[in-house]
């Protein structure tokens, strides 16, 4: 199939290279040059384990493409799929201007009927709203489909190619059909797609995410619980998630989520119920335990040093909402560096990834922080050990050679990770999140 693809940031570019490595012929378009430039002589815009090189493949392979508009081609593509960001309005509603702008734009260029697929994350309605626009602007029918991404950043490809679903979201059989058709090469081992309704496929996207928000959120406020009446949130994880029911996953205590989805997605969907008069209390309250846990682990790492901050060194191992990715946005250590540098502390950092976008984030041209490409050379001079992400190279540590940079004996264990290590034991002052 010829498809266009309109967005070149996470879910953009990870569909129109996936689409493309299944054999289809991909446009992927931005209204950004420097960025269709990059990408044209193969540069990823972001850290995404395994992109880069399926990207070179299909670029050799001439099979995708990258444009700051249609060309004569894919103005007679077989399908357009909007992948552009729907980021936080300043009072939490999704903003959907870039949608309706490239529905304008399929309006006003396309050449021939078409499907359109929805990839952005949308509230409930959109879709109806894109066809209605279709319906009145374009000379020819146009189907819209909603098609919700399920991506987790750090295993894109993965989730793209061995998707636990592929949720279509249509109003009529033909455009399923030709959905069907277009995913079939993810078909051959198993059936994966799941057709429902276009306002069913919205708000099943926002019901995973906030799902899952809430789990973390839930065995955060355990872990506060645990804390307080002695018990080891690390045994009652296991004791849950053995009930086939329950699971194990989304169940460890931490510093919060972050990220750019499970933020915004809840505070859309909250907002969505109260627009509809619909009060999702469940959904409130995981945004509220989800800001406490962050101030939580800051709690813990001020109450080591009763005389203040000021003045203090603390190293910080992880920088990105999660392993395996370069993103910052709304990252736990975000919040906590901040809170942090306010208080007169020096921060030292390392994150394989993400130190140069923290930077721009969160810190800015602030000397009273320093980022280091070395794990232990954040380490020297510092009063504290602080781990926020858990990046595999983290998870076995020379705790020796830590001592001996370090000037104070302090650990604070966001997640949880060095609790076999029986550092208390060994003399250190180790914080963890809910664990004995």
């Amino acid at each position: 199939m010829k498809i266009s693809v309109f967005g070149s940031g996470y879910v953009g570019l990870v569909t129109a290279a996936g689409l493309a490595d299944m054999g289809h012929r991909v446009l992927c378009i931005d209204i950004d040059p420097t960025r269709i430039e990059s990408l044209r002589q193969g540069k990823i815009p972001f850290f995404e384990p395994g992109l880069g090189d399926l990207l070179h493949r299909n670029l050799r392979g001439g099979r995708i493409a990258f444009a700051s508009g249609l060309d004569g081609v894919h103005s007679s593509s077989d399908a357009y799929f909007i992948a552009v960001g729907t980021p936080p309005m300043s009072d939490g509603r999704a903003d959907t201007s870039a949608v309706f702008a490239v529905t304008d734009t399929i309006a006003r260029e396309s050449r021939r009927s078409a499907l359109v697929a929805v990839k952005s994350t949308v509230p409930v309605g959109t879709c109806d709203a894109v066809q209605q626009r279709l319906d009145r602007d374009c000379p020819h029918p146009m189907s819209v489909v909603m098609n919700p991404e399920f991506l987790k950043e750090g295993a894109a490809l993965e989730d793209w190619f061995h998707p636990d679903r592929v949720v279509i979201g249509v109003d009529h059989e033909d455009a399923e059909r030709q959905m069907r058709e277009m995913y079939r090469p993810l078909q051959l081992s198993r059936e994966r797609v799941i057709v429902m309704s276009r306002r069913s496929a919205e708000l099943t996207k926002y019901a995973a995410n906030a799902m899952l928000a809430t789990r973390i959120s839930f065995m955060n406020e355990l872990a506060r619980l645990c804390d307080t009446i002695g018990a080891d949130v690390g045994s009652v994880r296991v004791g849950i998630g053995s009930d086939r029911r329950i699971g194990s996953s989304f169940l460890y205590a931490g510093p919060g989520y972050g990220g750019s989805c499970f933020p915004k997605d809840v505070s859309a969907l909250v907002h969505l119920g109260r627009d509809q008069k619909v009060v999702l209390s469940v959904c409130e309250a995981t945004q509220t335990a989800n800001e406490l846990q962050r101030r939580y682990v800051l709690e813990k790492l001020l109450a080591l040093f009763p005389e203040g901050m000021s003045g203090k060194t603390v190293a910080v191992w992880g920088l990105a909402f999660k392993p395996e990715t370069d993103d910052v946005r709304d990252a736990p250590a975000g919040f906590v560096v901040r809170e942090l540098l306010q208080r007169g502390a020096i921060v030292r950092a390392h994150d394989p990834e993400a130190a140069e976008s923290f930077a721009r984030a969160y810190a800015p041209g602030n000397p009273a922080v320093s980022y280091h490409d070395r794990e232990y050379d954040c380490l020297d001079g510092a009063d504290v050990l602080l781990l926020m992400t858990e990046w595999r190279h983290f998870r076995n540590p020379d705790f020796d050679d830590i001592r001996a940079r370090m000037r104070g004996d302090a650990i604070v264990d966001a997640r949880n990770i060095w609790g076999v290590f029986k550092l208390g034991q060994r003399g250190w002052r180790y914080v963890a999140i809910g664990m004995r």
